[in-house]
Formats: C-alpha cells, sequence, structure tokens
C-alpha cells in the first residue's frame, strides 16, 4: 500500500468520534497501531479500538485531559508503555464555547485555549521527548480556517487555532535536525456532530461560500494526515495544509 504505517505507532487526541475517530481508523488502514484518547466518551473509545483490531492492528483507548499536563504526560506514557514507542502524534482533541465577546465568560475563554492549544502544548512535549530519542516523529495539528480567518462569536476559538499555526512553525523549526516534522491540517466545515447542530440556514449560507460546494467528511481529514504521517512527507515540515474545499483561499 502506498503511504504505509506499517510499525508505526500513533497517539490520536480526541479520537473517539468525529475527525478523531476517522484519524484513528485511517492511520490503522495504513498499518499503524493506535492510541485512541478521549475524556468522557469510554463507550465510543472502545469502539474505535474495536475497529481498528478488526483491522488488524493494535488499539489502545486511553483516558485523560490534555488540558492537564499530568494527565497529557500520563496518556504518552501509557502509550509508550504499552505499545512501546510514538511515532506520531495527532492533536486533534477540541472544543468550542462560541459567544460573542461581550458576552463570553473568562471560564469560556480559558477552557477553549486550554484544550486546544495547551492540550497541544502539552502533549508535543511530552511526546518530543520521546521522538528525539529515536531521532524520528510525526507531529500533526488539527487546526481550523478560524485560526486563519477568523469566525465572529469565536474569539476564543480562532485564538486557540491561530496559536496552533504558530505552535507548529516554531517547533518544527526546533526538532527539524532530529527528523521530526511538525505540520498542521487547517480544516473547514467538516460533517460531525458540531456541524449538525448548526442551524440550517447558517449551514446553506456557509455552504455558498465554499468554492466546492459541499462540506468535508471526516475522511478528507483523515487522508491528509496519513500523508503528512507518511516517510513519503518527509520532506514537508511547518506547513499548515488546508483542507477546506478552497473557502480560505489565500
Amino acid at each position: 500500500m502506498t503511504l504505509s504505517l506499517e510499525g508505526r505507532v500513533a497517539v490520536v487526541t480526541g479520537g473517539s468520534r468525529g475527525i478523531g475517530r476517522a484519524i484513528a481508523l485511517e492511520l490503522a488502514r495504513r498499518g499503524a497501531n493506535v492510541v485512541v484518547n478521549y475524556v468522557s466518551s469510554s463507550g465510543a473509545a472502545d469502539e474505535v479500538v474495536a475497529e481498528i483490531e478488526k483491522l488488524g492492528r493494535k488499539g489502545l483507548a486511553v483516558q485523560a485531559d490534555v488540558a492537564n499536563v499530568e494527565q497529557a504526560n500520563h496518556l504518552i506514557k501509557t502509550a509508550a508503555d504499552t505499545l512501546g514507542q510514538i511515532d506520531i502524534l495527532v492533536n486533534n482533541a477540541g472544543i468550542t464555547r462560541d459567544m460573542l465577546i461581550m458576552m463570553m465568560s473568562e471560564e469560556d475563554w480559558d477552557a477553549v485555549i486550554d484544550t486546544n492549544l495547551k492540550g497541544t502544548f502539552n502533549c508535543a512535549k511530552a511526546a518530543v521527548r520521546l521522538m528525539m530519542r529515536k531521532r524520528y516523529g510525526r507531529i500533526i495539528n488539527i487546526t481550523s480556517i478560524s485560526g486563519q480567518i477568523g469566525n465572529a462569536g469565536q474569539t476564543n476559538y480562532s485564538a486557540s487555532k491561530a496559536g496552533q499555526i504558530g505552535f507548529t512553525k516554531a517547533l518544527a523549526r526546533e526538532v527539524a535536525g532530529r527528523e521530526i516534522t511538525v505540520n498542521a491540517i487547517a480544516a473547514g466545515y467538516v460533517d460531525t456532530d458540531i456541524w449538525a447542530n448548526v442551524p440550517a440556514e447558517a449551514q446553506a449560507a456557509f455552504k455558498d461560500m465554499i468554492p466546492l460546494g459541499r462540506t468535508g467528511q471526516p475522511e478528507d481529514i483523515a487522508y491528509a494526515v496519513a500523508f503528512l504521517a507518511s516517510d513519503q512527507a518527509a520532506y514537508i515540515t511547518g506547513q499548515t495544509l488546508a483542507v477546506d474545499g478552497g473557502l480560505a483561499m489565500y
């Protein structure tokens, strides 16, 4: 198979549902053993692990709130201790707390920044220690077009996602000498549970802005992750790949 990940071990944060689930399964299809991180959806995480094992790969569900440094360290350590190594880290865990800034609480600001941005830092820091010893690694941060163009009512989310892009570039420079690549994927409007809760009128308006005329599927993001995780992408680092149907062209 092209873009083979045979023999690799991947950790996918927020891997029990939506985009994270699609990523975990796609990496397993390409040969990776996969650790599925979750916070509260234990049943969903177990279902993803069962699907991974049906593909003939090893799967492991690990509960951890990546916003908490001790829990993030536990996630990475458990993955390495159980499966022997970590080759691929996909920082996918993310939340939204949308509100116009005049009504946004400090708690809603902190929750989004802590999960989306600090969680990326916590997991990457723990994983990089292991990757540097091995002189190999792939870190892929799932960011958003909101971090590129901004979205009204999402100052917290847009800031967290823009922060991930800056973090990606800076970390890529730090670890390139150890053959570790760090890239980001800026996801557009993707057909997930979050999208399903958007009012129909708003969905139609958003679709009108997308040159390809449709929302993405979780698998669209997963395919891009599989490429960036592969050896064929070894000369790509510090980049943000937009997977958004052409929405944020610039």
